[in-house]
């Protein structure tokens, strides 16, 4: 038996950025990923790659009578809470309220390890379900829950990005920690974890609000001893939050200045919401090539405001997608993609988006933001097989659009305006299937 495995379905994807090259996405209607070893080794037309590799294994998705399925590739989320899967649907709250009112109570429970784990086992379930293969994750304020989560993380076989909370203040006591203590468990979590599998270390401060300079200082120290960790945190997500910033910060010349003065930014730096930026922090995240993870949904839920996406990729600064779990209103980023789709069409000076730039934002553009664009994001020869597989049920509008669309942007189109966890039906993760629905597994 043939140790190559060729995938067999029409595939849509964008090896570049459509903000860049307006033909930047890649379709193929008969199409083929050749895969081994959990490696793409080529994709392209089916006939084409099949006559290259006429030993392979065919493990052809279209289904009986070839029903209308897609392959993309699998969806990267920079934006997601492990602990609030439970306070989703939290209506009628601005940031502050909701944290007070709705989620820094359920924050704390995590102290009780076992709660830890139970949740974990629902937040990466909900991801795998929804065909994100990547995440880059808030976690518990305890090291033990980050624990527990690590440990399922693992076992799941997603790609994780994440990392211990750390406060020190203006939450509840129980949430928060020293500067000391922020680095001795950090540092013994990312001993236990960085690099382990699939898994990686994110540094987290959660907000400046919450983090005074010594606790910034001690996420530094972290960040710079430990080659390949990330940084992430929030920024400019609400109005009053950033009012309250500056007053902490008098010396910051804004609120991107407080993580700039403890050298967080950089590269591999992933900065959620960032609504109402200042155009002096514009032009300094393009200057450190660090990324605004933007959450549509989470904007809108929270009253948060539009983001100003033209203003961004003017300044040169990366945009990718998150789903803000659980200020946001779910799992899903093809939700997302509608979402932002919807606020830039209606904000003044909105940047117009069309299907591509959805699946770019989705897949590849969160790729880049946490520097593994050479690992996953797209079908290109030499990255992982990341990848999920949408299928609606029979009967369903879904179904029906995509059975007579005329072209397959029309498709994609589809997807973002109908798609959900209901249409997922397999998702891989370097060749590994991590999720199978009902029909599916086998």
């Amino acid at each position: 038996m043939s140790d190559r495995t060729l995938y067999r379905a029409c595939f849509m994807h964008t090896p570049a950025s459509p903000f860049v090259r307006p033909d930047a996405l890649h379709t193929e209607t008969d199409g083929g990923v050749l895969v081994q070893d959990g490696t793409i080794l080529a994709s392209g037309d089916y006939p084409v790659i099949r006559a290259g590799a006429p030993d392979a294994e065919v493990h052809d998705l279209r289904g009986p009578d070839s029903q209308p399925g897609v392959l993309l590739p699998g969806f990267v989320d920079t934006h997601i809470h492990y602990p609030q899967v439970r306070v989703l649907g939290g209506l009628g709250m601005r940031l502050l309220e909701w944290l007070d009112r709705n989620t820094l109570p359920e924050e704390a429970k995590f102290a009780d390890a076992a709660y830890a784990r139970a949740v974990a086992g629902e937040f990466l379930s909900g991801l795998a379900s929804h065909g994100t293969t990547t995440a880059l994750v808030f976690g518990s304020h305890f090291a033990s829950g980050m624990d527990e989560f690590f440990a399922l993380a693992q076992e799941a076989g997603l790609r994780i990005v994440a990392g211990q909370v750390v406060s020190d203040r203006m939450l509840r006591p129980e949430l928060h920690t020293t500067p000391e203590r922020a680095y001795s468990e950090g540092r013994a979590l990312i001993r236990r974890w960085h690099g382990r599998g699939r898994l990686l270390y994110a540094v987290t401060p959660r907000f400046s609000l919450s983090a005074s300079e010594g606790v910034l200082d001690a996420c530094a120290a972290l960040l710079h001893e430990t080659p390949g960790a990330r940084f992430t945190t929030h920024i400019n997500e609400n109005v009053q939050e950033t009012q309250t910033v500056r007053e902490l910060f008098p010396d910051a010349r804004d609120y991107l200045d407080t993580y700039e003065q403890a050298g967080l930014l950089g590269r591999r730096s992933v900065l959620a919401h960032n609504v109402h930026p200042l155009e002096r922090e514009l032009e300094s995240m393009a200057s450190h090539a660090c990324t605004a993870a933007h959450c549509p949904c989470s904007n809108s839920a929270l009253g948060s405001g539009f983001f100003p996406l033209g203003r961004h990729l003017a300044a040169g600064v990366h945009v990718s997608l998150g789903t803000d779990v659980g200020g946001g209103t779910g799992f899903g980023l093809l939700k997302e993609g509608l979402q932002a789709y919807f606020m830039q069409g209606l904000m003044p000076g909105g940047h117009p988006l069309s299907p591509a730039h959805l699946l770019y934002l989705s897949t590849l553009a969160g790729a880049e933001a946490l520097d593994l664009q050479a690992t996953t994001g797209d079908f290109s020869a030499g990255k992982a097989f990341d990848a999920v597989y949408l299928r609606p049920p029979p009967g369903t509008p879904l179904e029906a659009v995509m059975t007579h669309a005329e072209g397959p942007e029309r498709v994609l189109a589809a997807l973002f305006t109908l798609g959900s966890a209901t249409d997922v039906r397999q998702v891989w993760v370097g060749g590994d299937r991590v999720y199978a629905s009902r029909n599916d597994a086998e």
